[in-house]
């Protein structure tokens, strides 16, 4: 049933990831990220779907566009239901100060396969497809390294783990340093270092850490049509998050997710295209009327990947 729908998801996130570029370095996260939503959603109308957002840019009364619950697509008749996740701009603040990684990327299954995730924190471990099966969400950092590194056949110090700099995660980076991996601290964009370490180029083994749990739903669309794998396990700040998570049906607040747990069914399409320069995707390169954008597409059902250079005439395309 999605097999039709790459390339439209392809020209969804084309949409928000020249409409962020243009703010690429200036300063400004508010303006940038609006832009992508705003590119998005009206790319989102043009597509024969029965959408619905399960996770987005918020709930109703926080997000003006592409909301939890917010309804999009042409809806013709005849069209799919599908539930849609989506990050119109993953790395606001690396896009803001020109950084690297920062992507538009969505996700889209049959309707109900999704997890819908509470917009809250997510402690998470991901690897590629040489990894499946050795990792354990609920043992140290320091214990899954070794197991990584063990099915890898290389030694732990040979490892690179990825994790967000963020002062709540001293600790872990600490233990990680401790036990001689070598450490890849990014700024944003935990998506993307999700994908990267099922993609043998990316210089990713693991990523490791508490970042957001609707991320940890992208990541695990993508994972599954790469034959990696993701554990999660909700990480709530307060009582109210908890409730939160019990009201939109998650019946065990502690329960470890793993990837068919966030994404299931069948099916499910993953679609990205970088903003900024990346380990695995271009950024856009503006010309004289027009830009270049690369993004890569990936479905579940059959494990394909591609990927794709698009030229953008801004004279006569309908987009911009």
């Amino acid at each position: 049933m999605l097999r039709h729908l790459s390339l439209e998801m392809v020209r969804v996130t084309e949409a928000a990831a020249v409409a962020a570029a243009r703010f690429m370095g200036r300063g400004d996260e508010k303006a940038a990220d609006s832009a992508a939503v705003e590119a998005m959603r009206s790319e989102f109308s043009h597509i024969d779907i029965e959408g619905r957002i399960v996770i987005g840019e918020g709930e109703r009364d926080e997000a003006p566009m592409l909301y939890i619950g917010e309804l999009v697509g042409s809806g013709v008749a005849g069209s799919p239901p599908v539930d849609i996740a989506v990050d119109p701009l993953e790395g606001t603040t690396i896009c803001a100060h020109g950084g690297p990684n920062a992507i538009a990327c969505l996700a889209i299954a049959s309707r109900g396969s999704m997890l819908h995730a509470p917009d809250t924190y997510m402690q998470k471990i991901a690897v590629g497809p040489d990894s499946v099966g050795a990792i354990d969400i609920r043992r140290s950092a320091t214990e899954n390294l070794y197991r990584i590194a063990a099915r890898k056949d290389m030694p732990v110090s040979s490892l690179t783990v990825c994790i967000l700099d963020r002062p709540r995660h001293k600790e872990l980076i600490e233990e990680v340093r401790k036990s001689g991996a070598r450490i890849r601290l990014i700024l944003d964009g935990d998506v993307s270092a999700a994908i990267a370490t099922a993609i043998p180029t990316a210089p990713i083994d693991v990523l490791i850490g508490i970042g957001g749990a609707p991320e940890g739903v992208l990541a695990a669309a993508a994972l599954r049509a790469l034959g990696g794998e993701i554990q999660g396990k909700l990480a709530f700040r307060n009582d109210g998050e908890r409730e939160r998570a019990k009201a939109m049906g998650i019946v065990d607040p502690d329960q470890v997710f793993h990837t068919t747990d966030l994404v299931g069914g069948d099916d499910a399409i993953f679609a990205a295209t970088g903003v900024t320069d990346g380990d695995f995707l271009d950024g856009v390169r503006f010309s004289k009327g027009g830009a270049v954008s690369s993004s890569v597409v990936m479905r579940v059902a059959t494990g394909t990947m591609r990927f794709l250079t698009a030229h953008h005439d801004f004279i006569r395309g309908r987009m911009f």
